[in-house]
């Protein structure tokens, strides 16, 4: 049984994941960091207020704190454009020189295939 378990935390699966965990979770202190450190000081500078968590208004002693709602908006989008401009862009811009260089490999047949093919359809 021990041997099992021990196969089972080897897999190949769980320690993908086991690391990709990790990575997440250090990779959202950098984020957070940017944002914090670097975003949040700019809207300070242009609003005047890094933090917009005592706005509040009450109603019938129930107090709404829309500012935490508004400064979590702002982390949030500019979470989701950290992530997209350091992270997805990066890595569409490696899968796109990838692929031209998978196409890069066609073969001499399968280059005049495809020249044969285009000057049929020229035709039509």
């Amino acid at each position: 049984m021990l041997r099992e378990f021990r196969d089972f935390l080897m897999k190949g699966n769980v320690v993908e994941l086991a690391i990709a965990f990790v990575m997440g979770v250090a990779f959202a202190a950098v984020v957070n960091s940017f944002v914090n450190d670097l975003v949040m000081p700019v809207i300070a500078m242009i609003i005047g207020k890094p933090d917009f968590s005592d706005l509040t208004f009450t109603i019938n002693d129930a107090v709404f704190r829309y500012g935490s709602f508004i400064t979590a908006v702002i982390t949030f989008i500019a979470i989701a454009a950290a992530v997209f401009f350091f992270v997805v862009k990066p890595m569409d811009a490696i899968k796109a020189r990838m692929s031209k260089a998978e196409e890069a490999t066609i073969d001499d047949d399968e280059r005049r295939h495809q020249e044969l093919l285009a000057a049929l359809a020229a035709r039509n």
